[in-house]
């Protein structure tokens, strides 16, 4: 380890580079393995549903008129024949 009385200069950045590297590697096995937080679901409002099942056909534009009044006013209208 010594050279006529002197630290070898590789040696000694061998002293600090590789812990160093061991720690960087070690840090970001742990980060990277860490499973992801969990986001939590955005459900979708019953709005949004029936706006959907409009544009997607599955409703008429009466049906829609008619369950839209029961939502805003919370009682229902009679369907039309």
């Amino acid at each position: 380890m010594m050279y006529n009385g002197a630290w070898n200069g590789w040696m000694l950045a061998m002293m600090v580079i590789a812990p160093t590297v061991i720690l960087i590697a070690v840090a970001a096995i742990v980060t990277l393995t860490r499973p992801a937080p969990a986001r939590p679901i955005r459900r979708a409002t019953a709005s949004q549903v029936l706006d959907r099942r409009l544009a997607a056909g599955e409703i008429d534009a009466a049906e829609y008129r008619r369950v839209r009044d029961m939502l805003d006013n919370g009682k229902p209208t009679t369907r039309e024949p």
